[in-house]
């Protein structure tokens, strides 16, 4: 049996137990802030991170892993491996991808699979959990590359921030530029487009975006099972009551809240809420 390596960046915040269980490999993107530097979900907590982001006049920027991270972990892997596959996320976020192309060049023990998912968040993470189950039943490296490529088409990533200026601060503000005019007196629904973050709709109040999340999410499954994570940056309490709803609505395969890394919800800004849907089988008779 060929034994894959499955690696990826940790703005998907996979829920640990899936990280342990299917046995996949994280490489954190670097939080700089002042003159500090953290690892992603390694030197500092979800917690820690937006009671700072909220205090400190100090805005954080991240950065991506550099090639040497990469690097090593490819030499790690390759002594029990026989091919290795990362899933990372979107080049239009970060340049997580092109650090592990460049490292890639320098390496050549076993075969090498980079995907840019053009997601992130549980995005990304949903298509990793694609490839580490297709590695997992023992598939070959092309059959786990098409595994992940074909889930990361199927899944919708949509969110609601209670502000745009940390999306404005971070510059990954893309063709939501449009709203910043309006900020003060909208709750912005945005969601990820052809891997960059965009302007899907606009409400007044935060009640009103969660709903709308949630038929938008009703309108995708299309009475399908599907897969969905709520996803939330220090809104816990708002991402469990979501939770119950969607159980109530949508037909689940799985199931997860899951936090926003630091890496993203820096730029999203704490109380962001949202919503990832994957679909996964057969329409259903309802």
């Amino acid at each position: 049996m060929t034994r894959i390596a499955v690696i990826t960046d940790s703005t998907g915040y996979l829920p640990p137990k899936l990280i342990d269980q299917y046995g996949i490999y994280v490489v954190p993107v670097y939080i700089l802030w002042g003159s500090q530097k953290f690892r992603d979900g390694v030197d500092i907590t979800t917690t820690e991170f937006h009671r700072r982001l909220r205090e400190d006049p100090v805005h954080p920027t991240t950065t991506q892993p550099n090639p040497d991270d990469f690097l090593r972990i490819y030499e790690q892997l390759a002594v029990e491996h026989d091919a290795i596959i990362a899933v990372l996320i979107s080049s239009e976020l970060s340049g997580t991808v092109n650090s592990a192309q460049i490292a890639a060049s320098d390496f050549n023990r076993v075969p090498l699979c980079i995907v840019d998912s053009h997601l992130t968040t549980m995005g990304l993470g949903f298509t990793v959990l694609a490839a580490a189950r297709a590695a997992a039943q023992g598939k070959s490296l092309e059959e786990v590359e098409e595994a992940a490529r074909a889930a990361a088409l199927r899944v919708k990533v949509m969110f609601a921030v209670d502000t745009l200026k940390y999306l404005h601060r971070g510059g990954r503000i893309g063709g939501a530029s449009r709203m910043l005019g309006t900020a003060l007196s909208i709750k912005p629904i945005l969601h990820l487009n052809e891997g960059r973050v965009d302007a899907l709709e606009s409400v007044r109040t935060k009640a009103k975006a969660t709903k709308r999340m949630l038929d938008l999410a009703a309108q995708y499954a299309d009475s399908r099972p599907v897969q969905v994570a709520v996803i939330h940056a220090d809104a816990l309490e708002e991402a469990e009551i979501l939770r119950s709803k969607v159980a109530e609505r949508l037909i689940c395969k799985e199931l997860y809240v899951a936090d926003l890394s630091p890496a993203i919800s820096f730029h999203t800004g704490p109380g962001t809420l949202g919503l990832v849907v994957c679909q996964d089988g057969l329409k259903e008779d309802v």
